[in-house]
C-alpha cells in the first residue's frame, strides 16, 4: 500500500476511534444525567406522597401509588424489610424510574416514565453518529490530500536520488521552498550529499586530467629515448613499456574528457557488420563475427568472417562510426585479456525496434559480480584470475556507449563465459551542448 493510502487509512481509523469514543461517552454521559434527574424526581414525589399519606390517608392526586402493578421484585423486597430505594426497568410498560418506600403494611411506590428520555437519547445517538460520518467525510479528503503531496515530495526525493544515483549530479531536490518539516531536512541533506559528491568528483577528474596532460610531456621524451637505443632484448622491453605506458596516458585523457562531458559524437550512416569487423581487425586478435542480417538469432541469414569483410547489406544504423569501432576494438581486447578464446562479435538486427545489438562473447569464467552489480570501474579488474590490466577499457566502453546513445550492458552465459552487449538505436544519437 502506498503511503498516501497508510496515512488516509490511518486518518480513517483515528476519526472512527475518536468519533466512538466520544459518542459513548456522551451517551453514557447524558444517560447517567436523565437517569439521575429521574431518580430525585421520583424520589421527591414519593417524599411528597409519604407525608400526603400520613395526613390524610390517602395519596390520590399525589402521583403516587399504594401496592402498583408491575412494581419491580427487588424493590418490592427491599421494602418489605423496611426500607426504601428506587429502581430503572425496561419492562412491557416501558423505560420509568421507580421509588418506593413502606406505608403502614403497605408500598407506596412511584413510576416515573422515561419513554421520552430513552427517545431523546436514541436520537442523541444518532446525531453522533451522523456527526461522525460527516466530520469523516470532510477530514479524510483534507488527509489524502495532505498524505499526496507528502507522498509527491517523498516521490520527488528519491527520483533525485536516483538521478544522482545514475551520475545526474546537477540533480537537486529543493528546487523552491519547501515548508521547513522532516522531509525538507531529508531533502537539504540529499542535496548537500550531491553537492560534496559533485565537488569531490570533479576535483577526481581534474587531477585525473592534471596528471595525464602533465605526464604527457616526459612521456614523449622516453618514446624519443626508447627510439634511440640500439637494438636488443632490453630495448625492445623497454619500447614495449612506453608503448603500454603511453595507451594508458591516452585512456586516462579519453576518461577525462567523458567524464568531463566534452564528447560529443559525429553520428553518420554506419553499416555496424563492416564497422565491427574492421573493429575487430585493428586489435589483431582473433575473434569471429557473426552478421545475423535477419536478426532472429537462430542463424539463419548469416555469415561468418574472421576479422573483417562483411557485406554491404549488413545492419545499419545512425551512429558515430569511430566511436562504434572504439567501443567493440575495447570489448574484444576485454575478451581476450580476460577471458579464454575462441571469442565470437555477434551482429544483429531485431526488426521490431529496428535496433541493432554487438554481442562480445568469451569463453572464460565470465565478469565478476561486482562489476554485474556496479559497472565497470576504473582500475578495478573484478578478480586475479580475471588477468591484468587497469579496468580502464570496459569504462571507457562505457562512456563512448553513452556518448552515442547506445546501451552497453554485461552478463554472464549459462553455458559459461562473459557476455557484453551493445545495443544501437536506429536513431540519431543526441548532441548535447
Amino acid at each position: 500500500m502506498a503511503l498516501r493510502w497508510r496515512i488516509a487509512a490511518l486518518v480513517a481509523v483515528a476519526i472512527c476511534a475518536v468519533a466512538t469514543a466520544v459518542g459513548v461517552l456522551v451517551h453514557h454521559a447524558s444517560r447517567d444525567r436523565e437517569l439521575s434527574q429521574a431518580r430525585d424526581a421520583a424520589r421527591t414525589t414519593l417524599d411528597r406522597a409519604a407525608v400526603i399519606y400520613a395526613r390524610t390517608g390517602s395519596v390520590q392526586g399525589s402521583g403516587a401509588e399504594l401496592d402498583a402493578r408491575g412494581l419491580p421484585r427487588s424493590l418490592g423486597a427491599l421494602v418489605a424489610r423496611g426500607h426504601q430505594g428506587t429502581e430503572f426497568t425496561t419492562g412491557e410498560r416501558g423505560p420509568a424510574m421507580w421509588a418506593a418506600r413502606p406505608a403502614g403494611g403497605q408500598v407506596l411506590s412511584v413510576r416515573v416514565d422515561l419513554s421520552v428520555t430513552m427517545r431523546d437519547l436514541a436520537a442523541l445517538d444518532t446525531n453522533i453518529v451522523v456527526a461522525g460520518v460527516l466530520t469523516t467525510a470532510v477530514v479524510l479528503p483534507l488527509g489524502v490530500l495532505s498524505a499526496g503531496r507528502m507522498s509527491r515530495r517523498l516521490r520527488t526525493a528519491a527520483g533525485t536520488a536516483r538521478r544522482i544515483a545514475a551520475g545526474d549530479l546537477d540533480a537537486r531536490i529543493s528546487a523552491a521552498p519547501r515548508p521547513q518539516d522532516e522531509i525538507a531536512e531529508i531533502s537539504a541533506a540529499v542535496d548537500t550529499m550531491a553537492a560534496a559528491l559533485q565537488q569531490r568528483l570533479r576535483g577526481e577528474q581534474r587531477f585525473t586530467a592534471d596528471v595525464a596532460h602533465e605526464l604527457r610531456t616526459p612521456l614523449m621524451g622516453l618514446v624519443t629515448a626508447a627510439e634511440l637505443l640500439p637494438e636488443g632484448e632490453a630495448a625492445g622491453y623497454v619500447r614495449d613499456r612506453v608503448r603500454v605506458l603511453g595507451s594508458l596516458v591516452e585512456d586516462l585523457l579519453e576518461i577525462s574528457r567523458l567524464e568531463a562531458g566534452a564528447e560529443q559524437a559525429d553520428p553518420s550512416r554506419c553499416p555496424v557488420g563492416p564497422a565491427v569487423a574492421q573493429a575487430v581487425a585493428r586489435t589483431g586478435l582473433a575473434a569471429t563475427t557473426v552478421v545475423e542480417e535477419a536478426g532472429s538469432g537462430d542463424g539463419s541469414e548469416s555469415h561468418e568472417e574472421s576479422a573483417g569483410g562483411a557485406d554491404d547489406d549488413a545492419a545499419v544504423v545512425w551512429t558515430d562510426p569511430r566511436r562504434l569501432e572504439r567501443i567493440v576494438a575495447n570489448l574484444v581486447v576485454n575478451a581476450h585479456r580476460h577471458g579464454r578464446a575462441p571469442v565470437t562479435v555477434t551482429v544483429a538486427r531485431h526488426p521490431r525496434d529496428a535496433s541493432v545489438t554487438v554481442c562480445v562473447r568469451d569463453r572464460g569464467d565470465g565478469f565478476p559480480q561486482s562489476l554485474l552489480t556496479d559497472g565497470p570501474q576504473r582500475f578495478r579488474t573484478g578478480a586475479r584470475e580475471r588477468g591484468t590490466g587497469h579496468g580502464l577499457g570496459l569504462t571507457i566502453s562505457q562512456g563512448q556507449a553513452q556518448v552515442i546513445g547506445a546501451v552497453l550492458s554485461f552478463a554472464n552465459c549459462p553455458g559459461g563465459g562473459a557476455v557484453a552487449t551493445l545495443r544501437l538505436p536506429d536513431r540519431p544519437a543526441p548532441i548535447h551542448d
